[in-house]
This record gives structure tokens, C-alpha cells and sequence, in this order.
């Protein structure tokens, strides 16, 4: 699984044993003491890690107890459900294999810490502690984890589909990549990441931390250089992949390099007169497209801010449409994205402007604030202020419980309560 929980420096399969009983024990006393197993856990990988952030110890024990209660469901309170569970936990498929790999890990020579070592160099930059692994051992280049993912460390570049605690993008990362592509890196080596298939190229195009990092477009183009095949090896494009990871930016880049573009993905990335060419003279779609792909392509192009695409396919899905990721409308996608342009389409030809969506009962306006105050790579490319005063002035409002116990939400409203230009949009200025 991907969002892993970390290892401690110097894992302890005896103590791996007892959290295993301990879990097993809590699970049948009750959830309270679930949730203190839980923390306790989290607790002592931080500490063990020397990073005792209590934000991000709250989030590990609430990630740990949701993903136990889901499990718990198809699982009796057994001694080995629990270790399965601790296993899976790490990323790793069964109880064996974790044993396996902490047994291999204790030893220093070993393959497995080989691998470790080096995917710990890979996303940290740290280039010459590469170089010298790889040197010493030439074969592991074409290395697996013994995760569930079976990445490669080529796969480790893309911070995307490996464990959580990795997934993170150093400035150096495209000389990393060719680091490894030099020492013989298959390129289009697949893992099994996201039920498999997945290959460097298309992790990295779908990765959110090398486009916060802003190095993806350069590292998209090594790979493709260096031979990564440009679609996905099963039906899908890999233009519809980025943009179903709100990966917009990439999506175009891949569009712009040759990469297939179904209806979908056209509207997603602007193509008008590919879109047009979906659509007979009469209107009606060709063939070649679906009206699933119609809508889905009307959400990315509203979210992405494709105006032009947005205007032309009004003519062919309502206006107040409920699209299928979370029953939102259009409206809601164009706020969420900071696309003023795209707000004012959409308002002047009749969007409900208070509409909720059937996921988070948020309104445009809600969606608008909450981007803007917890993503810092949108709201610095979009035009969240002008967005949110025009959905004032078209009535926009919002509900002073929305914001409720819920942590992002509250991040937003305490960052636009300290924002003086974004109080001012939130009176319509």
C-alpha cells in the first residue's frame, strides 16, 4: 500500500510480535482502547524516527484506526489477523514476507537493505550515496522492493506509488534519473502499484510532489528521451490519468508530446477542435465517443478552466449537472480550480450558485475557499480572490458551520480570516 507506515531506524521483530497481541487484545475490548493502541503506535514510530510532530502522530493514529475498523470487518480479533493487518500496514502482503524483510534488514549486507539504502538516496537526492551503491552492486538497478509495489528505484523517482513516508521530490531528481538510467534502469519497467502496470512515466505524470517541486515537465522529458512509452500499456491514456490526479499541467505536457487523446481527455486539456471532431454536425456524438466521456471531460475542462471547451459542451449537458466523482456540478469544479473565467461562463448561463454537492454538502463557493487554503501550488496559479467575489455578488454563501470539526476546512477559514483580500472577496469586492 502505498501510504505505508514507516519503520523505525531498527525494526524489532519481537517487538513487532507484542504490538501484534497487543492490537489483538485491544480489538476485543473496544474501540477506546483501539484508538489508544492506535496512537500509542504512532507515538513510538515518531519518537522513534526523531520527529514528534503531534499533527503528524494525529494523523497516523487516525489513519491506523480507520484502516483497522475497515479490516476489521472481514477479520476476527485473531493473533493473526492483527499481524496480518501490522503487515499490511507496512506495505508488505502477508505476515511472512514483513518477517522476511525486517530478518534481511538486520543484516547489513543484505540485499533488501542494499534496496533500502538506495531508495532512501533516491528521494533525499543524495546522488554520490547512489553512485556508490550502485557501483558496489551494479544488479541493483534492477532491484525490487519487497514491498506489495515491487517498484524499482527508477519507480522511487516519481514519488508516486511507493510507500508514503518516501513520497517526495528533491530538486536533483532528474539527475537522479538519469543516474540510474545510465547504470541500465529499464524504462519501462511496470510495478505493481495501483493493481499494476504502473510504469515510471506514467507514476511521475500522476505525481503531485514533482509538480509542486516543479520539476515534472523536465522529468517527463527525460524519460520519454531516454524510451518510456508514451500511453499507458492497458486501454486507458495517460492524458485521462492526470487529469483524473488533478495533474492538469502534465496532462497538457503529455497531450503536447503526442500522447492519445480520447474525448475526455481533449476537454481536459483544451483541445477544442478535438473535441468538436467527437461530434457529428448535428450534434449527436460520433461513435468513437461516449457520453460518459462527455461529462467526465466537462468536469476536467470546468476544473482546468478550458473555457472555450466548457462553452461548447454547454450546448450538450445541462447546466446543473451532477457529475459522478461527488455528484458536484460544473460550478463547483471551475471555483475549485480558481478559474474566474470559467465561474463567470457558468453563472451567466444559469448555474445554481448555491448548489451542494452530494459527497461533502459544500457549495462553489465552499469548494473555492478550501483549495485556496490547502493547496498553495493552485491557489498561486489561480484567481481565487476575483472567484470568490464573483460568487458573492451572484449570491454565493457560506454557512458559518461548514467548517465544522473538520481540519482542512478550518485551515481554510482561519487563512481567510487572517487574509484582508480575502475578506474583502468574501463581501464581493
Amino acid at each position: 500500500m502505498s501510504d505505508a507506515v514507516p519503520l523505525p531506524p531498527r525494526p524489532d521483530l519481537d517487538q513487532y510480535r507484542k504490538l501484534a497481541k497487543d492490537l489483538q487484545r485491544a480489538c476485543k475490548t473496544g474501540d477506546a482502547q483501539l484508538q489508544q493502541w492506535a496512537a500509542n503506535w504512532a507515538a513510538a514510530i515518531a519518537r522513534l524516527r526523531g520527529r514528534e510532530d503531534p499533527d503528524q502522530i494525529a494523523n497516523d493514529t487516525e489513519r491506523i484506526a480507520r484502516a483497522w475498523r475497515k479490516f476489521r470487518k472481514s477479520e476476527p480479533c485473531s493473533l493473526t489477523g492483527a499481524q496480518f493487518f501490522i503487515a499490511r500496514a507496512h506495505g508488505f502482503a502477508s505476515w511472512p514476507a514483513f518477517t522476511k524483510h525486517l530478518q534481511a534488514l538486520a543484516r547489513a549486507d543484505s540485499a533488501v537493505s542494499a534496496f533500502e539504502s538506495a531508495a532512501d538516496a533516491v528521494v533525499q537526492g543524495d546522488e554520490a550515496v547512489l553512485a556508490r551503491l550502485l557501483a558496489g552492486n551494479p544488479g541493483l538497478v534492477h532491484a525490487r522492493s519487497t514491498r506489495e509495489h515491487r517498484s524499482t528505484l527508477l519507480h522511487y523517482v516519481s514519488a508516486n506509488g511507493i510507500e508514503d513516508y518516501r513520497q517526495k521530490t528533491p530538486p536533483n531528481i532528474v539527475a537522479i534519473a538519469n543516474r540510474l538510467l545510465d547504470a541500465g534502469a529499464d524504462v519501462n519497467a511496470t510495478s505493481d502499484a495501483y493493481g499494476g502496470s504502473s510504469t515510471a512515466l506514467g507514476l511521475t505524470a500522476t505525481s503531485v510532489h514533482p509538480e509542486d517541486a516543479g520539476v515534472q515537465i523536465a522529468l517527463i522529458d527525460l524519460l520519454l528521451v531516454r524510451g518510456a512509452a508514451l500511453d499507458l500499456p492497458d486501454t486507458s491514456t495517460i492524458v485521462t490519468a492526470c487529469l483524473h490526479n488533478g495533474r492538469g499541467i502534465a496532462a497538457a505536457a503529455m497531450a503536447e508530446r503526442g500522447a492519445r487523446l480520447d474525448l475526455e481527455g481533449a476537454a481536459g486539456v483544451g483541445r477544442l477542435d478535438v473535441v468538436r471532431g467527437y461530434f457529428h454536425d448535428d450534434g449527436s456524438l460520433k461513435p468513437t465517443a461516449t457520453e460518459k466521456q462527455m461529462r467526465d471531460g466537462f468536469a476536467w475542462a470546468c476544473e482546468f478552466g478550458r473555457t472555450a471547451v466548457v462553452e461548447f459542451l454547454l450546448s450538450h449537458v445541462p447546466i446543473d449537472l451532477h457529475l459522478r466523482h461527488d455528484g458536484q456540478t460544473g460550478l463547483h469544479w471551475a471555483a475549485y480550480g480558481g478559474h474566474a473565467d470559467t465561474v463567470r461562463l457558468l453563472l451567466d448561463r444559469g448555474a445554481p450558485v448555491n448548489a451542494k454537492d452530494e459527497s461533502y454538502d459544500g457549495t462553489p463557493l465552499e469548494w473555492a475557499l478550501y483549495q485556496w487554503g490547502n493547496s498553495p501550488g493552485w491557489a498561486a496559479r489561480g484567481s481565487y480572490y476575483d472567484v470568490v467575489a464573483t460568487l458573492v455578488r451572484a449570491g454565493g454563501t457560506l454557512d458559518p458551520a461548514w467548517a465544522g470539526d473538520d481540519r482542512e476546512r478550518r485551515r481554510a477559514m482561519n487563512k481567510a480570516a487572517s487574509d484582508p483580500r480575502m475578506q474583502a472577496a468574501l463581501s464581493g469586492q
